[in-house]
C-alpha cells in the first residue's frame, strides 16, 4: 500500500511551487483565465484585418495558453502525486473543465483564418516581421486547409470531444475498475493477480507461476471478449468517420498527416519487421535451451535467463550511475541534467495513492516535471534514466524555442528517452566483470529490443487491419478480432516457439489501441535511438554535436527532418541496422553463456 506522503523527506518531492507559491496564486492565475475566455470574441471576424490584428490576436493567444499550460501542469502533477487527496481530484477536474471551455471559445479561428489564402499571411509577414516568429504555426493551420470544414461543423465537433473518448473512457473503467482476476498461489501464499502486479507474476522464476498467471489473465479477459470488441468497434468507426468527415482516404493518413508522417514510414516498418524474424527464431532456441525447457512457450518470454540481479543503488548513487554513463553527451549535458536532482525537478516518493508509472512533463513558463516511484532497484535506475532523457529534450527545447515551436513531434518523443536507457545498458555492461549480471542486461536489452521493435510493430499492423476491415464495411466481432491477433502472434514470433491458443485474447489488454495509430512510434523511436546511441558510442564524428542539436529543435522541423539532424535517415537503412544491432545482442549473449 506504501507509505502517506507526508512521511517521505522534502527532498524526494517535487518542488511544485516553481510553478505557484501557494492555492491563493494558482486561483488568481485561474480566475483571471476563466474571465480572459471572453476576450476570445472580440476577436471574431477580425483575426485578419491587418498584419496588426493577426499580431495582435497571437501574442493574446499564445500568452494564454502559455498561462493556461501552467495551471493545468499544476493540477495535473498534484493530483498525480496522491490521487487520494479529494481537493486536487477537484481541482484537475476543474482545469479539465477550463480546457473544455477554452476549446469550444476558440473553435472558430481556424476556420476563420482559413477563409483567407496563404499568401496573405505571407503578405502581412512582410509588411510586419514580428510575425516571422508565428510562420510555422500558422503554416500548419495552412497545412490542414483541405481537412478543415466549416466555422459550424468545427464547433459542432468541438462539442462533441467528450463523447468520442467515450470508448476509451469506458475501456479504463472496465479494466481498471470493474476486472478481478482472482489469485494465484505463490510459495503457498496466495498472491493477487492483477495488471499491476502481472508483470512480476510473468516474470517469475517459477515456471508454474508463470503459466497460471498468463492463462488466467487472459481466459479472464476472454470472458468480457464480446463487450470489448464493442468497444474496440466504437473507437475504431470514431476514427474512421471522423477521417472520412474530414476528407482523408484513411484513418492512419489522418493520424500520420497531422505529424507529417508519410504512410511508408508505417507500412515499411511493418514490411521489414516481418523481413527480420530469423535474429528472434534464433534468440528462442538459445532461450529454451538456457530455460531447459522441452518447447518455449510465451509465458516464458519474460523471464530472465539468469538468476535475479538484486543490485539496489541510493538516490545519490544512481545520481553519480547517470552522471557515468550518459557522460559520452558531454558535460554541458551532464551539469544541465543535474539540474534535475538539484532543483528538485523529480519526484521520487513511492507513497500511498501515487499514479502508477512514471513520466515527464513540461511547463514552458518553469521547467519539466518527472514522476516514478523510485525502489533503488536497477529498474528504477533506469527508469530514471529513461524520464530524464524526455527532461532534457523538453529542457533544450525550451531553451532554445519560443513557446509556439517547443513542443516536439510525439515522433520523436520517445528518442531521447531511448538513447539514455541504452546508454545506461551499455555502460552497464563494459564496466562489469560479473558475467551473471552482464548477461542479465543483454538479455534485458534484447527483451527490450523484442517488446518495442517486434511486439508494438505487430501492434501497428492489428490496428492497421481492423481499421481497414471496418472501412470496408465488416464487423469486427470477437471471434475476427481473436483470429487476426493470433495469425499475427504466428507471423511475428517465427520458429521456436509454441504461440498458446489464450493469446488470442490479448488485444483485449492493450490501452494503446485506444490512442488512434500511436504505438508504431515507439518503434521507429528505438530504432533511431539505437543509431544515435551506438553512433555516439563509436565516435562517430559529430554524432553528440548532431543529437544535442536535435533535442533543441521542438516543432520548428518536421520529425523526419529533425531526426536528419541528428544523424538519422528514417528509411529502411536504420532499421535493417536495428536488426544487425539485435543480431549481435543475441550472439554475444550466446557467446558469453557457453563460457
Amino acid at each position: 500500500m506504501g507509505k502517506p506522503r507526508e512521511d517521505f523527506a522534502d527532498n524526494l518531492k517535487w518542488n511544485i511551487k516553481d510553478l505557484y507559491k501557494d492555492i491563493d496564486d494558482f486561483n488568481k492565475s485561474y480566475e483571471k483565465l476563466d474571465k480572459d475566455i471572453e476576450i476570445y470574441s472580440k476577436y471574431k471576424g477580425h483575426i485578419l484585418d491587418s498584419a496588426e490584428s493577426l499580431l495582435e490576436f497571437l501574442k493574446f493567444d499564445t500568452c494564454y495558453e502559455k498561462n493556461l499550460e501552467q495551471i493545468f501542469i499544476y493540477a495535473h502533477i498534484a493530483n498525480d502525486q496522491d490521487t487520494t487527496n479529494t481537493f486536487y481530484q477537484e481541482l484537475f477536474g476543474k482545469v479539465y473543465k477550463l480546457y473544455e471551455k477554452k476549446s469550444e471559445a476558440t473553435s472558430f479561428i481556424v476556420p476563420e483564418i482559413l477563409k483567407k489564402d496563404y499568401n496573405l499571411i505571407l503578405k502581412y509577414i512582410e509588411e510586419n516581421p514580428a510575425l516571422k516568429e508565428y510562420e510555422r504555426s500558422l503554416k500548419d493551420i495552412f497545412k490542414m486547409k483541405q481537412y478543415t470544414l466549416s466555422e459550424k461543423e468545427e464547433k459542432i465537433l468541438s462539442s462533441m470531444v467528450g463523447t468520442f473518448k467515450v470508448p476509451d473512457d469506458v475501456y479504463s473503467l472496465l479494466t481498471d475498475a470493474d476486472l478481478e482476476f482472482g489469485t494465484i498461489k505463490v510459495d503457498k501464499k496466495e498472491e493477487e493477480l492483477s495488471e499491476k502486479t502481472y508483470r512480476k507474476l510473468i516474470e517469475s522464476s517459477d515456471r508454474r507461476v508463470r503459466k497460471l498467471s498468463f492463462n488466467k489473465m487472459l481466459s479472464t479477459y476472454g470472458k468480457f471478449k464480446n463487450t470489448y470488441a464493442a468497444l474496440l468497434m466504437a473507437e475504431v468507426k470514431n476514427n474512421n468517420k471522423l477521417a472520412s468527415i474530414r476528407g482523408f482516404k484513411s484513418a492512419l493518413s489522418s493520424s500520420l498527416y497531422v505529424n507529417d508522417i508519410p504512410d511508408e514510414i508505417y507500412t515499411n516498418l511493418i514490411k521489414i519487421v516481418k523481413k527480420n524474424i530469423k535474429p528472434l527464431s534464433k534468440y528462442w532456441k538459445f532461450k529454451k535451451e538456457a530455460l531447459g525447457v522441452s518447447s518455449l512457450h510465451l509465458y516464458d518470454t519474460y523471464v530472465g535467463i539468469t538468476s535475479e540481479v538484486n543490485n539496489k543503488y541510493t538516490l545519490e548513487e544512481a545520481k553519480e550511475l547517470l552522471n557515468k554513463a550518459l557522460s559520452p553527451l558531454g558535460s554541458t549535458y551532464i551539469n544541465d541534467l543535474n539540474k534535475a536532482f538539484d532543483e528538485k525537478w523529480i519526484d521520487f516518493c513511492p507513497n500511498k495513492g501515487k499514479r502508477n508509472g512514471a513520466y515527464c512533463t513540461a511547463c514552458y513558463n518553469v521547467h519539466p516535471y518527472v514522476l516514478l516511484s523510485f525502489d533503488g532497484s536497477l529498474g528504477s535506475v533506469s527508469t530514471l534514466a529513461h524520464e530524464l532523457g524526455h527532461a532534457m529534450h523538453y529542457y533544450y527545447a525550451i531553451k532554445n524555442q519560443k513557446y509556439q515551436d517547443y513542443a516536439y513531434s510525439i515522433f520523436v518523443a520517445e528518442v531521447a528517452s531511448q538513447v539514455n536507457q541504452i546508454l545506461l545498458s551499455k555502460y552497464l555492461i563494459n564496466n562489469t566483470n560479473d558475467l551473471n549480471f552482464k548477461k542479465y542486461l543483454l538479455d534485458d536489452l534484447i527483451k527490450d529490443f523484442k517488446a518495442t521493435i517486434y511486439r508494438q510493430t505487430m501492434f501497428a499492423e492489428f490496428e492497421a487491419i481492423i481499421h481497414e476491415k471496418e472501412a470496408a464495411g465488416e464487423v469486427l466481432t470477437h471471434e475476427a478480432l481473436c483470429n487476426i491477433y493470433y495469425k499475427l502472434n504466428k507471423e511475428y514470433y517465427g520458429k521456436n516457439i509454441v504461440i498458446d491458443d489464450v493469446i488470442k485474447y490479448e488485444w483485449e489488454r492493450i490501452p494503446h489501441f485506444y490512442m488512434n495509430f500511436y504505438v508504431y512510434q515507439y518503434a521507429t523511436a528505438y530504432a533511431a535511438a539505437i543509431k544515435i546511441a551506438m553512433d555516439i558510442l563509436n565516435n562517430k564524428e559529430n554524432a553528440t554535436k548532431n543529437y544535442l542539436e536535435f533535442l533543441k529543435l521542438g516543432c520548428t522541423k518536421t520529425p523526419i527532418e529533425s531526426l536528419k539532424v541528428a544523424g538519422v535517415d528514417m528509411s529502411n537503412e536504420t532499421l535493417e541496422e536495428a536488426f544487425k544491432y539485435f543480431n549481435n545482442l543475441v550472439e554475444e549473449l550466446q557467446e558469453i553463456y557457453n563460457e
